[in-house]
């Protein structure tokens, strides 16, 4: 680490100190990504230590590899999430990602889209009962309940009702998993497996991870079964849509082999975790943009409403018509990007373009935060400007400049269906409703597995009329 000079750290505890999870951490690396351009060291107690990256260049090398992503950024999800897209590397992971392709192309995302706008308006009809009675509205809970019903909807054609009983147990285990993950990450002592699973937290979690397999195994199985039939089978290639484990089920290699169950297994349950979260994160986000600049919103809801004409009814063409609100969201992916960092493992040294270079065996993570934040790529950096995703403007830019969903072999698979769920929730909810900051309750930033708020999103709402 010694050609990335960083600040000072202390003897035990490193840099540790300086994260105190009272909203200011991101901030921090802003700062540092500021004196350290290119990136420095950072330590969390004696032995432990990363190399921080904030550079385009930087991140252009870094992401060009299919190198394995942190196994500690990801590994209190292990045990749930399992070996899958997410997690594993190598020959394993090249086979999964060709086989899980086909489960993103158009035509099977273009069937979604009638899922996700039955599940925006069904937790917009709640709102419109919260709007007369509360002065204002914590939506980061109400977005994340809808997300998940959205997810189960396409991973399994599994119709919850977790938006209204939100009691049923699989919807309370996926709920509770995500969370005590990112309790977890907080604690040092917690990040022993030993320590951890002897503790409250830690019994919870197991408890919860048994449930959700128990689901995905029971969904996987029946499934399975109905396929031995060979009319259900045809049935499934022919119907209009086909969630997430039809797809998984029917797909083979080169050698005509599918995926075994516990890989099956794994990939469900990380659709389901990287699908929900992380959607959630950039939807409640958006509205508190658009919340802050009432022009930006304004402009937005009146291109939705020319769109729709009227109805409620969002259709597959409109996602490309919608030039206005897609650049607000993609500036509120510029200053709140759902993964606030990624990083990877080196499998083989790694050199930069100035000449600098890592050994195999170091930890290397990008903040995605501060790299969006560049004064030096982006004018204004902290001003919310959606004009900066003009065609125009967009073609000066640096391609590794903005990275919401990473780059290279090992993006994010979900990406379209990711901008897809969070254009149609921004339009119903545009549509229906008319945003403003609670001054009280502004939110507090903390980078957990997603990008959250720690005291939740609290935006005031009005219906407007007819």
């Amino acid at each position: 680490m010694k050609p990335f000079p960083g600040p000072p750290a202390h003897w035990l505890y490193g840099h540790a100190h300086e994260f105190s999870q009272d909203g200011t951490d991101l901030d921090k690396t802003v700062v540092w990504s500021q004196k350290y351009p290119y990136g420095h060291q950072v330590w969390f107690g004696p032995f432990t230590a990363y190399l921080a990256v904030y550079h385009p260049d930087y991140a252009k090398a870094l992401l060009a590899s299919s190198e394995p992503k942190d196994d500690v950024a990801y590994r209190f999800m292990l045990p749930w999430i399992g070996d899958g897209l997410l997690i594993n590397s190598g020959q394993k992971w090249y086979r999964h990602r060709r086989l899980l392709t086909p489960g993103f192309h158009y035509d099977i995302l273009k069937s979604y889209v009638q899922e996700i706008a039955e599940s925006t308006k069904i937790m917009l009809d709640k709102w419109e009962l919260l709007s007369t009675k509360e002065r204002s509205v914590e939506l980061y809970h109400h977005i994340s309940l809808m997300t998940l019903d959205s997810i189960l909807k396409c991973a399994f054609s599994f119709h919850s009702n977790c938006q209204l009983e939100s009691n049923n147990s699989y919807i309370q285990a996926v709920y509770e998993l995500g969370f005590l993950a990112s309790e977890r990450f907080k604690t040092f002592q917690h990040h022993y497996d030993l320590i951890y699973y002897l503790t409250p937290n830690g019994i919870r979690f197991r408890r919860a991870c048994n449930l959700a397999h128990e689901h995905t195994d029971k969904v996987i199985h029946q499934r399975k079964e109905a396929l031995k039939n060979e009319k259900e089978l045809e049935r499934i290639k022919e119907k209009k849509h086909r969630d997430f484990l039809d797809i998984l089920l029917c797909s083979r290699d080169e050698n005509g082999i599918g995926l075994s169950d516990e890989d099956l297994r794994a990939e469900v349950d990380t659709f389901m975790f990287e699908g929900h979260d992380t959607t959630a994160s950039g939807i409640s986000w958006l509205l508190y943009c658009l919340a802050q600049h009432p022009e930006h919103q304004q402009k937005c809801r009146e291109e939705i409403q020319e769109l729709l004409g009227g109805q409620e009814k969002f259709e597959w063409e409109f996602l490309s018509n919608m030039p206005y609100t897609t650049m607000c969201l993609k500036e509120s992916l510029r200053l709140y990007p759902p993964l606030p960092g990624v990083s990877r493992k080196l499998s083989k040294p790694l050199i930069f373009p100035d000449g600098k270079q890592v050994p195999a065996g170091c930890l290397v993570a990008l903040s995605i935060y501060s790299l969006h934040r560049n004064p030096n790529f982006w004018d204004d950096p902290e001003k919310f400007n959606p004009l900066r995703f003009t065609p125009e403007n967009s073609e000066n830019k640096h391609h590794h400049s903005y990275l919401p969903f990473s780059v290279g072999p090992r993006n994010c698979i979900g990406q379209h269906f990711a901008m897809n769920e969070m254009k149609v929730a921004a339009a119903l909810i545009l549509n229906r409703f008319e945003l403003e900051v609670d001054e009280v309750n502004l939110p507090i930033k903390t980078p957990q597995i997603v990008l959250r708020s720690k005291n939740g999103i609290h935006l005031k709402i009005k219906k407007l009329e007819k």
